[in-house]
């Protein structure tokens, strides 16, 4: 019975720090974004350079409707973001924590090799 007392503060204290279920909800959905493998191509392409859609189309071996569409998911994600360059749109990350995201997936799968 004592050990069940000892367990009720340390699951009050778990529970404070975890974030609450729409902030884990908003995170699952952004590594769904990331568990695409032609997104997660696109990303690691910006990563080395910012791109219009018709140069990562060229890269990837894909249309540039479907790269567009993908693109779209993307920026909806506020992964990437892209400029208006006269007629085209050069895409880029949004910021550096999608690099970072991309970098620690790497690294923790890279680990085991």
């Amino acid at each position: 019975m004592a050990e069940n007392k000892k367990e009720l503060p340390l699951i009050k204290t778990v529970l404070k720090k975890i974030p609450d279920d729409q902030t884990i909800s908003d995170l699952a959905e952004l590594f769904k974004v990331f568990a695409d493998a032609t997104r997660a191509k696109i990303i690691s392409c910006l990563e080395i350079k910012d791109l219009y859609v018709s140069e990562l189309s060229e890269i990837l071996g894909m249309s540039i409707s479907a790269v567009s569409h993908q693109l779209r998911v993307l920026r909806s994600a506020k992964l990437v973001r892209g400029t208006k360059e006269g007629k085209e749109v050069k895409y880029s990350l949004d910021d550096n924590h999608v690099a970072m995201i991309m970098e620690c997936g790497l690294t923790h799968i890279n680990e085991e090799k």
